[in-house]
């Protein structure tokens, strides 16, 4: 009998190691069908999800009812699991270069309790090879097991967009691998039995490692384009979102807008990429040119809105500047890589004062990551106002609410042009 029929009739289990945005939406649906383990190392999350809590806040406690899931993150949890889903970050350091850690420390703790005939499937966002050149080696070592003779290996790289509740798991298809032809069958039957979409067979582990890291590359490129677009659009005194809207007029034009790119998705992959690259020996260009002009974004905004205070007659080591928004997209509580430090910075090297506001970061979490924490009470005296993100809060707002919370000739800065045409009488900026 295959691992398939046996998950199915829930002689074995399902373990998933790492229950953040991706990991923990994939455990609570295989449990709809299936036992499941969910493991993660952080005692205060797994206590939060044993009271039908999302720690990432991104599902509500309907979520966990009626699943077959049991949350731990003790080792003997795993001593049942025979089919191991990976799904923990795949960051990057101060150097921009891939930090395995998370990844090689999952796959320890999998070894640990890796027996023979069982299945372990990694879901992070790796560069082409790291399965089979990083991850097995450490499965086979730890294990004292054979890679293909023992257990086997697959890889199904996930396209979860956090805040997004309309591309979702089961509605979204699912890439799937596996080291060999059966492995790739009864992977594909696992991931069958939650994804209504259905799953499409990748050749190889490579080949879905690659397709995953092009996807986020070539949307970061894309972004990049209208980026640098936008500044030189910004020197011809042209508006980017007028421009946008009238080339997207056009059937086969590619609407991508301006703004920061951060997140742990398209700021992150395409340094594995060109890491890899680098490597075997090449260059990525295209690749790194796009980085450049993204991670370039944060500071470039505030130099712009530095001029503007400047040209206001204000003095800008005086100056009270408020940013609206925190975390690295819309309406979301994830504050990781989040380009918005970056802005904050900038101004902080002109001298200015700067004050964040956001209804969805944690304070902390902000202090301890990045070094600021969030103001609870505005201020009527800000000599300008960065609206960093879109979150549905601020979209509603009005000319008379800045007006409310600035001096004397304030500057709005509007990185993602919701109030293009709302705002007339004070100076206003967007990308």
């Amino acid at each position: 009998m295959g691992i398939y029929k046996q998950l199915k009739n829930k002689e074995t289990k399902i373990g998933v190691i790492g229950l953040g945005y991706v990991g923990l939406p994939i455990a609570l649906e295989f449990a709809k069908t299936m036992q499941v383990v969910g493991f993660d190392i952080n005692e205060k999350r797994v206590e939060m999800m044993r009271n039908n809590i999302d720690p990432s806040e991104e599902l509500d406690a309907s979520a966990f009812e009626n699943k077959d899931i049991e949350f731990t993150s003790s080792l003997d949890g795993l001593k049942d699991v025979t089919f191991f889903v990976v799904a923990v970050p795949t960051p990057i350091n101060s150097h921009k270069l891939p930090d395995l850690r998370p990844l090689l420390g999952a796959s320890n703790t999998v070894a640990q309790v890796l027996k023979k005939g069982d299945y372990v499937v990694y879901e992070s966002t790796v560069y082409p090879g790291c399965t089979e050149e990083d991850c097995i080696p450490v499965l086979e070592e730890f294990s004292g097991l054979k890679f293909k003779e023992d257990f086997m290996v697959g890889y199904s790289p996930e396209r979860i967009n956090p805040g997004d509740t309309e591309h979702t798991l089961t509605n979204v298809i699912k890439v799937v691998s596996g080291c060999c032809g059966e492995s790739l069958e009864e992977i594909a039957q696992v991931y069958e039995e939650v994804v209504q979409a259905g799953v499409h067979r990748a050749a190889t582990i490579k080949v879905a490692e690659a397709a995953k890291i092009i996807e986020n590359t070539q949307r970061d490129l894309n972004i990049a384009l209208v980026n640098e677009l936008s500044i030189i659009f910004n020197k011809m005194n042209i508006n980017t979102y007028d421009v946008l809207e009238a080339a997207g007029t056009k059937w086969n034009f590619l609407k991508f807008f301006p703004g920061l790119v951060g997140g742990h998705c398209i700021g992150v992959d395409p340094y594995y990429l060109t890491y890899k690259a680098k490597e075997l020996g090449y260059h990525a260009q295209i690749i790194n040119a796009g980085r450049f002009v993204n991670d370039s974004m944060g500071a470039y905004t505030a130099k712009q809105a530095v001029k503007k205070i400047i040209a206001e007659g204000k003095h800008i080591s005086e100056s009270r500047v408020l940013v609206m928004g925190a975390t690295f997209k819309e309406d979301v509580s994830d504050i990781r890589n989040s380009k918005v430090c970056d802005v904050i910075d900038e101004f902080k090297s002109f001298g200015a004062t700067v004050e964040v506001v956001d209804p969805h970061a944690d304070s902390d979490s902000l202090k301890e990551e990045y070094g600021f924490g969030l103001v609870t009470e505005l201020s009527n005296d800000y000599d300008c106002v960065v609206v960093a993100v879109n979150h549905k809060d601020y979209t509603n707002l009005d000319e008379a609410y800045f007006k409310s919370i600035t001096a004397n000739n304030p500057v709005i800065v509007d990185l993602k042009g919701i109030y293009k045409d709302k705002i007339n009488e004070l100076t206003y900026w967007s990308l």
